[in-house]
Protein backbone atom coordinates (compact mmCIF):
# COMPACT_ATOMS: atom_id res chain seq x y z
CA UNK A 1 0.00 0.00 0.00
CA UNK A 2 1.41 3.34 -1.00
CA UNK A 3 -0.11 7.01 -0.13
CA UNK A 4 -0.39 9.89 -2.32
CA UNK A 5 -0.19 13.12 -0.87
CA UNK A 6 -0.92 16.30 -2.27
CA UNK A 7 1.90 19.04 -2.58
CA UNK A 8 2.54 20.57 0.66
CA UNK A 9 -0.11 18.90 2.67
CA UNK A 10 1.82 17.82 6.10
CA UNK A 11 3.30 21.11 5.68
CA UNK A 12 0.28 22.99 6.15
CA UNK A 13 -1.04 21.13 9.44
CA UNK A 14 -0.51 23.25 12.41
CA UNK A 15 1.05 21.56 15.45
CA UNK A 16 -2.37 21.45 17.11
CA UNK A 17 -4.05 20.50 14.48
CA UNK A 18 -1.72 17.42 13.81
CA UNK A 19 -1.98 15.80 17.59
CA UNK A 20 -5.76 16.83 17.23
CA UNK A 21 -5.95 14.58 14.41
CA UNK A 22 -3.65 11.74 15.77
CA UNK A 23 -6.16 11.96 19.01
CA UNK A 24 -9.20 11.24 16.85
CA UNK A 25 -7.11 8.27 15.07
CA UNK A 26 -6.08 6.97 18.13
CA UNK A 27 -9.78 7.12 19.65
CA UNK A 28 -10.91 5.21 16.75
CA UNK A 29 -8.61 2.50 16.54
CA UNK A 30 -8.97 1.83 20.05
CA UNK A 31 -12.61 1.52 20.07
CA UNK A 32 -12.39 -0.87 16.55
CA UNK A 33 -9.98 -3.34 18.55
CA UNK A 34 -12.92 -3.27 21.32
CA UNK A 35 -15.37 -4.22 18.29
CA UNK A 36 -13.06 -6.94 17.44
CA UNK A 37 -12.23 -8.60 20.74
CA UNK A 38 -14.97 -7.32 23.33
CA UNK A 39 -17.20 -10.44 22.78
CA UNK A 40 -14.26 -13.27 23.24
CA UNK A 41 -14.25 -12.97 27.27
CA UNK A 42 -18.17 -13.65 27.34
CA UNK A 43 -18.21 -16.52 24.73
CA UNK A 44 -19.23 -18.52 27.74
CA UNK A 45 -22.42 -16.14 28.37
CA UNK A 46 -23.28 -16.44 25.19
CA UNK A 47 -22.78 -20.05 25.13
CA UNK A 48 -25.43 -20.41 28.50
CA UNK A 49 -27.65 -17.84 26.94
CA UNK A 50 -28.30 -18.67 24.01
CA UNK A 51 -28.50 -22.30 24.75
CA UNK A 52 -24.98 -22.51 22.09
CA UNK A 53 -22.61 -25.75 21.30
CA UNK A 54 -19.18 -24.60 22.42
CA UNK A 55 -18.26 -24.47 18.73
CA UNK A 56 -21.29 -22.28 18.12
CA UNK A 57 -20.34 -19.97 20.87
CA UNK A 58 -16.63 -19.70 19.91
CA UNK A 59 -17.50 -18.83 16.24
CA UNK A 60 -18.13 -15.14 17.14
CA UNK A 61 -14.45 -14.63 17.42
CA UNK A 62 -13.86 -16.89 14.01
CA UNK A 63 -16.23 -14.74 11.54
CA UNK A 64 -15.02 -11.51 13.22
CA UNK A 65 -11.24 -12.56 12.05
CA UNK A 66 -11.93 -14.17 8.61
CA UNK A 67 -11.75 -11.18 6.58
CA UNK A 68 -8.59 -9.96 8.38
CA UNK A 69 -6.92 -13.30 6.88
CA UNK A 70 -8.10 -11.67 3.14
CA UNK A 71 -8.01 -8.40 3.40
CA UNK A 72 -4.38 -7.41 2.62
CA UNK A 73 -4.13 -9.14 -0.46
CA UNK A 74 -7.95 -8.50 -2.10
CA UNK A 75 -9.14 -4.89 -0.39
CA UNK A 76 -6.70 -3.01 -3.77
CA UNK A 77 -9.37 -4.66 -6.19
CA UNK A 78 -12.37 -3.78 -3.85
CA UNK A 79 -11.77 -0.06 -2.64
CA UNK A 80 -9.52 1.96 -5.71
CA UNK A 81 -12.69 3.84 -6.41
CA UNK A 82 -13.70 4.94 -2.93
CA UNK A 83 -12.93 8.51 -0.81
CA UNK A 84 -10.51 7.21 1.33
CA UNK A 85 -12.21 9.90 4.22
CA UNK A 86 -16.05 9.43 2.53
CA UNK A 87 -15.18 5.14 3.07
CA UNK A 88 -13.47 5.59 6.64
CA UNK A 89 -16.42 7.70 8.10
CA UNK A 90 -18.85 5.44 6.58
CA UNK A 91 -17.47 2.03 7.46
CA UNK A 92 -16.73 3.53 11.32
CA UNK A 93 -20.92 4.59 11.57
CA UNK A 94 -21.64 1.35 9.50
CA UNK A 95 -19.76 -0.72 12.31
CA UNK A 96 -21.38 1.51 15.19
CA UNK A 97 -24.91 0.98 13.72
CA UNK A 98 -24.37 -2.72 13.17
CA UNK A 99 -22.58 -2.85 17.25
CA UNK A 100 -26.30 -1.17 18.14
CA UNK A 101 -28.07 -4.22 16.24
CA UNK A 102 -25.70 -6.54 17.87
CA UNK A 103 -27.05 -5.28 21.49
CA UNK A 104 -30.35 -5.46 20.15
CA UNK A 105 -30.71 -8.66 18.89
CA UNK A 106 -31.58 -12.31 20.71
CA UNK A 107 -31.19 -14.48 17.54
CA UNK A 108 -27.92 -16.13 17.60
CA UNK A 109 -28.07 -16.26 13.11
CA UNK A 110 -28.45 -12.68 13.43
CA UNK A 111 -25.27 -11.69 15.86
CA UNK A 112 -23.19 -14.07 14.03
CA UNK A 113 -24.12 -12.50 10.71
CA UNK A 114 -23.34 -8.32 12.37
CA UNK A 115 -20.47 -9.73 13.27
CA UNK A 116 -19.30 -11.45 10.06
CA UNK A 117 -20.34 -7.70 8.43
CA UNK A 118 -18.19 -6.19 11.23
CA UNK A 119 -15.48 -8.46 10.21
CA UNK A 120 -15.63 -6.62 6.46
CA UNK A 121 -15.25 -3.16 7.48
CA UNK A 122 -12.81 -3.66 10.21
CA UNK A 123 -9.45 -4.34 7.76
CA UNK A 124 -10.64 -1.29 5.65
CA UNK A 125 -11.07 0.83 8.91
CA UNK A 126 -7.95 -0.17 10.03
CA UNK A 127 -6.02 0.09 7.05
CA UNK A 128 -7.26 3.77 6.43
CA UNK A 129 -6.77 5.16 9.70
CA UNK A 130 -3.15 4.12 9.55
CA UNK A 131 -2.94 5.39 6.21
CA UNK A 132 -3.88 8.66 7.47
CA UNK A 133 -1.13 8.86 10.01
CA UNK A 134 1.70 8.60 7.65
CA UNK A 135 -0.23 11.24 5.68
CA UNK A 136 -0.52 13.87 8.76
CA UNK A 137 2.81 13.32 10.59
CA UNK A 138 6.34 15.06 9.56
CA UNK A 139 8.19 12.29 8.35
CA UNK A 140 10.40 12.59 11.35
CA UNK A 141 7.69 11.74 13.31
CA UNK A 142 6.01 8.62 11.51
CA UNK A 143 7.83 6.07 13.53
CA UNK A 144 6.78 7.11 16.79
CA UNK A 145 3.26 8.16 15.48
CA UNK A 146 3.17 4.20 14.26
CA UNK A 147 4.61 2.99 17.43
CA UNK A 148 1.34 4.84 19.70
CA UNK A 149 -0.99 3.50 16.92
CA UNK A 150 0.39 -0.49 17.76
CA UNK A 151 0.19 0.97 21.53
CA UNK A 152 -3.55 2.25 20.84
CA UNK A 153 -4.86 -1.60 18.55
CA UNK A 154 -2.91 -3.11 22.10
CA UNK A 155 -5.11 -1.00 24.47
CA UNK A 156 -8.59 -1.75 22.34
CA UNK A 157 -7.68 -5.43 22.52
CA UNK A 158 -7.52 -5.39 26.33
CA UNK A 159 -10.53 -2.64 26.90
CA UNK A 160 -12.45 -5.06 24.57
CA UNK A 161 -11.75 -7.72 26.59
CA UNK A 162 -12.13 -5.93 30.52
CA UNK A 163 -14.75 -3.68 29.58
CA UNK A 164 -16.99 -6.29 27.96
CA UNK A 165 -16.53 -8.64 30.97
CA UNK A 166 -17.08 -6.24 33.73
CA UNK A 167 -20.38 -4.50 32.54
CA UNK A 168 -21.61 -7.95 31.61
CA UNK A 169 -21.09 -8.81 35.38
CA UNK A 170 -22.84 -5.63 36.50
CA UNK A 171 -25.60 -4.62 33.99
CA UNK A 172 -25.44 -8.06 31.27
CA UNK A 173 -23.98 -7.92 28.04
CA UNK A 174 -26.07 -5.81 26.33
CA UNK A 175 -24.55 -2.17 27.89
CA UNK A 176 -20.71 -2.14 26.97
CA UNK A 177 -22.17 -2.87 22.87
CA UNK A 178 -24.46 -0.07 23.34
CA UNK A 179 -21.76 1.96 24.83
CA UNK A 180 -19.06 0.88 21.81
CA UNK A 181 -22.02 1.59 19.22
CA UNK A 182 -22.93 5.03 20.50
CA UNK A 183 -18.75 5.53 20.83
CA UNK A 184 -18.08 4.95 17.34
CA UNK A 185 -21.32 6.81 16.14
CA UNK A 186 -19.38 10.13 17.67
CA UNK A 187 -16.00 9.41 16.04
CA UNK A 188 -17.96 9.39 12.89
CA UNK A 189 -18.70 12.61 13.47
CA UNK A 190 -15.09 13.36 14.87
CA UNK A 191 -13.47 12.06 12.11
CA UNK A 192 -14.78 15.43 9.57
CA UNK A 193 -12.09 16.80 11.34
CA UNK A 194 -9.84 14.81 9.02
CA UNK A 195 -9.37 17.80 6.61
CA UNK A 196 -7.09 16.30 4.45
CA UNK A 197 -8.07 13.60 1.33
CA UNK A 198 -5.46 10.82 0.62
CA UNK A 199 -5.51 8.94 -2.00
CA UNK A 200 -4.71 5.32 -0.84
CA UNK A 201 -2.91 2.65 -3.28
CA UNK A 202 -3.71 -0.44 -2.63
CA UNK A 203 -2.17 -3.25 -3.46
CA UNK A 204 -3.58 -5.42 -6.70
CA UNK A 205 -1.30 -7.61 -6.73
CA UNK A 206 -0.57 -10.40 -9.35
CA UNK A 207 -0.45 -14.20 -8.92
CA UNK A 208 3.32 -14.71 -10.32
CA UNK A 209 4.03 -11.91 -7.78
CA UNK A 210 2.19 -13.55 -4.90
CA UNK A 211 4.36 -17.22 -5.73
CA UNK A 212 7.50 -15.28 -6.18
CA UNK A 213 7.03 -14.41 -2.85
CA UNK A 214 6.05 -17.39 -1.18
CA UNK A 215 8.89 -19.54 -3.04
CA UNK A 216 11.34 -18.03 -1.77
CA UNK A 217 13.06 -19.77 1.49
CA UNK A 218 12.99 -16.85 3.91
CA UNK A 219 9.89 -15.17 3.69
CA UNK A 220 7.96 -18.98 3.15
CA UNK A 221 9.31 -19.45 6.53
CA UNK A 222 8.24 -16.68 8.44
CA UNK A 223 4.71 -17.12 6.99
CA UNK A 224 4.62 -20.53 8.23
CA UNK A 225 5.73 -19.89 11.31
CA UNK A 226 3.97 -16.53 12.16
CA UNK A 227 0.54 -18.87 10.83
CA UNK A 228 1.28 -21.37 13.94
CA UNK A 229 2.71 -18.70 16.31
CA UNK A 230 -0.98 -16.59 15.96
CA UNK A 231 -2.72 -19.63 15.48
CA UNK A 232 -1.68 -21.06 19.23
CA UNK A 233 -1.99 -17.59 20.67
CA UNK A 234 -5.66 -16.85 19.60
CA UNK A 235 -6.60 -20.89 20.21
CA UNK A 236 -5.85 -20.36 24.47
CA UNK A 237 -7.17 -16.71 23.79
CA UNK A 238 -10.03 -17.63 22.50
CA UNK A 239 -10.77 -21.29 25.01
CA UNK A 240 -9.53 -20.16 28.18
CA UNK A 241 -12.87 -18.01 29.22
CA UNK A 242 -14.45 -21.22 29.13
CA UNK A 243 -11.60 -22.86 31.17
CA UNK A 244 -11.86 -20.36 33.76
CA UNK A 245 -15.31 -20.73 34.38
CA UNK A 246 -15.12 -24.46 34.42
CA UNK A 247 -12.41 -23.68 37.18
CA UNK A 248 -14.96 -21.46 39.45
CA UNK A 249 -18.59 -21.21 37.60
CA UNK A 250 -19.19 -18.16 40.00
CA UNK A 251 -16.03 -16.57 38.36
CA UNK A 252 -17.22 -12.88 37.57
CA UNK A 253 -16.94 -11.93 33.69
CA UNK A 254 -14.84 -8.91 35.01
CA UNK A 255 -12.18 -11.29 36.40
CA UNK A 256 -11.93 -13.18 33.16
CA UNK A 257 -11.56 -9.82 31.19
CA UNK A 258 -8.86 -9.21 33.86
CA UNK A 259 -6.76 -12.23 32.89
CA UNK A 260 -6.08 -10.26 29.21
CA UNK A 261 -3.89 -8.10 30.99
CA UNK A 262 -0.53 -9.67 29.91
CA UNK A 263 -1.51 -8.32 26.83
CA UNK A 264 -0.58 -4.68 26.93
CA UNK A 265 3.24 -5.74 27.35
CA UNK A 266 2.96 -5.69 24.04
CA UNK A 267 3.39 -2.22 23.72
CA UNK A 268 6.63 -1.67 26.27
CA UNK A 269 8.12 -4.52 23.61
CA UNK A 270 7.08 -3.10 20.57
CA UNK A 271 9.29 0.05 21.87
CA UNK A 272 11.86 -1.94 22.57
CA UNK A 273 12.27 -4.38 19.90
CA UNK A 274 15.27 -2.74 18.49
CA UNK A 275 17.05 -2.91 21.87
CA UNK A 276 16.31 -6.55 22.53
CA UNK A 277 17.57 -7.89 18.81
CA UNK A 278 21.01 -5.92 19.84
CA UNK A 279 20.46 -7.48 22.90
CA UNK A 280 20.42 -11.04 21.58
CA UNK A 281 22.60 -10.32 18.75
CA UNK A 282 20.13 -9.80 15.76
CA UNK A 283 16.62 -10.62 14.46
CA UNK A 284 16.61 -14.73 14.58
CA UNK A 285 18.26 -15.08 17.91
CA UNK A 286 15.69 -13.22 19.33
CA UNK A 287 12.80 -14.40 17.17
CA UNK A 288 14.52 -18.23 19.14
CA UNK A 289 14.39 -17.02 22.52
CA UNK A 290 10.55 -15.16 21.93
CA UNK A 291 9.54 -18.70 20.97
CA UNK A 292 11.29 -20.06 23.70
CA UNK A 293 9.44 -17.84 26.31
CA UNK A 294 6.18 -18.49 24.36
CA UNK A 295 6.57 -22.23 25.11
CA UNK A 296 6.97 -21.44 28.75
CA UNK A 297 4.49 -19.01 29.05
CA UNK A 298 2.22 -21.78 27.43
CA UNK A 299 3.08 -24.64 30.34
CA UNK A 300 2.27 -22.27 33.27
CA UNK A 301 -1.63 -22.79 32.45
CA UNK A 302 -1.44 -26.14 33.27
CA UNK A 303 -1.67 -25.06 36.99
CA UNK A 304 -5.46 -24.80 37.05
CA UNK A 305 -5.02 -21.35 40.03
CA UNK A 306 -5.99 -17.68 38.47
CA UNK A 307 -3.36 -16.11 39.78
CA UNK A 308 -0.73 -18.56 38.36
CA UNK A 309 -2.69 -18.34 34.99
CA UNK A 310 -2.94 -14.66 35.45
CA UNK A 311 1.33 -14.63 35.47
CA UNK A 312 1.49 -16.67 33.05
CA UNK A 313 -0.03 -14.91 30.47
CA UNK A 314 2.44 -11.87 31.07
CA UNK A 315 5.11 -14.31 30.00
CA UNK A 316 2.91 -16.06 27.19
CA UNK A 317 2.22 -12.12 25.67
CA UNK A 318 6.01 -11.85 25.75
CA UNK A 319 6.86 -14.21 24.06
CA UNK A 320 4.00 -13.57 21.57
CA UNK A 321 5.19 -9.59 20.95
CA UNK A 322 8.48 -10.54 20.46
CA UNK A 323 7.99 -13.23 17.66
CA UNK A 324 5.33 -10.80 16.17
CA UNK A 325 7.57 -6.90 16.71
CA UNK A 326 11.00 -8.66 15.42
CA UNK A 327 8.83 -11.16 12.20
CA UNK A 328 7.20 -8.47 10.82
CA UNK A 329 9.97 -5.65 10.80
CA UNK A 330 11.99 -8.38 9.26
CA UNK A 331 9.74 -8.71 6.14
CA UNK A 332 9.63 -4.95 5.91
CA UNK A 333 14.20 -5.37 6.30
CA UNK A 334 14.29 -7.90 3.75
CA UNK A 335 11.61 -6.99 1.12
CA UNK A 336 13.72 -4.88 -1.16
CA UNK A 337 10.89 -5.21 -4.15
CA UNK A 338 7.20 -5.61 -3.60
CA UNK A 339 7.47 -4.34 0.08
CA UNK A 340 3.61 -4.02 0.15
CA UNK A 341 2.73 -7.08 -1.27
CA UNK A 342 5.24 -8.97 0.85
CA UNK A 343 3.87 -6.97 4.11
CA UNK A 344 0.40 -8.25 2.64
CA UNK A 345 0.97 -11.52 2.92
CA UNK A 346 2.34 -11.45 5.87
CA UNK A 347 -0.89 -10.28 7.54
CA UNK A 348 -2.31 -12.96 5.25
CA UNK A 349 -0.75 -15.81 6.87
CA UNK A 350 -0.90 -14.13 10.37
CA UNK A 351 -4.64 -13.67 10.29
CA UNK A 352 -5.31 -17.04 8.77
CA UNK A 353 -3.69 -18.46 11.35
CA UNK A 354 -5.32 -17.03 14.04
CA UNK A 355 -8.68 -17.49 12.62
CA UNK A 356 -8.26 -21.15 12.54
CA UNK A 357 -6.87 -20.97 15.67
CA UNK A 358 -10.27 -19.75 17.20
CA UNK A 359 -12.03 -22.83 16.40
CA UNK A 360 -10.05 -25.80 15.22
CA UNK A 361 -8.59 -26.88 18.70
CA UNK A 362 -11.60 -26.83 20.47
CA UNK A 363 -12.13 -30.77 19.55
CA UNK A 364 -8.98 -31.44 21.84
CA UNK A 365 -10.54 -29.10 24.38
CA UNK A 366 -14.09 -30.62 23.86
CA UNK A 367 -13.13 -34.86 24.15
CA UNK A 368 -9.70 -34.64 25.64
CA UNK A 369 -9.70 -31.89 27.99
CA UNK A 370 -7.49 -28.46 29.10
CA UNK A 371 -4.36 -30.43 29.57
CA UNK A 372 -4.63 -32.42 25.92
CA UNK A 373 -5.13 -28.96 24.50
CA UNK A 374 -2.24 -27.08 26.33
CA UNK A 375 0.06 -30.10 24.85
CA UNK A 376 -1.28 -29.52 21.26
CA UNK A 377 -0.57 -25.90 21.50
CA UNK A 378 2.83 -26.64 22.87
CA UNK A 379 3.59 -29.50 20.29
CA UNK A 380 2.82 -26.74 17.68
CA UNK A 381 5.04 -24.38 19.24
CA UNK A 382 8.06 -26.82 19.24
CA UNK A 383 7.00 -26.97 15.60
CA UNK A 384 8.20 -23.20 15.17
CA UNK A 385 11.34 -23.71 16.11
CA UNK A 386 12.18 -25.93 12.80
CA UNK A 387 11.31 -22.38 11.11
CA UNK A 388 13.02 -20.35 13.41
CA UNK A 389 16.38 -22.09 13.27
CA UNK A 390 16.10 -22.72 9.47
CA UNK A 391 15.73 -18.63 9.04
CA UNK A 392 19.04 -18.65 11.40
CA UNK A 393 20.87 -20.91 8.87
CA UNK A 394 19.72 -18.81 5.92
CA UNK A 395 20.05 -15.43 6.92
CA UNK A 396 23.60 -16.04 9.44
CA UNK A 397 25.08 -18.89 7.74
Amino acid sequence: MTIINREGGKGSLSYFLIHHQLLIIYLCTIFTLCTLYAVQPIQPLFEKEFDLSRFEAVIFTTVIMLPLGFAPIFYGYILETFSSKLFLRNAVLMLGILELCFSWSSTYSVLLAIRALQGILIPAVLTSLMSYIGFITPKEKVQQSIGYYIGATILGGFLGRLLSGILSDLFGWRLFFVFLGVSLIVMFGALSFLSEELKVDFVKPKRSQILDIVKNKTFFNIYAMMFFIFFVFQALLNFLPFQLKNLSSTMGYGKVGMMYAGYIIGFIISIRVLWMIRLFGNETKTIIIGIFTYLVGLQVFHVNNYMVMFGGMFVFCAGFFIIHSVASGLISKLALENRAISNGLYLSFYYAGGTVGTFAPGVFYQYLGWDAFLILLSLIVVSTFYFGLKLQRILCP
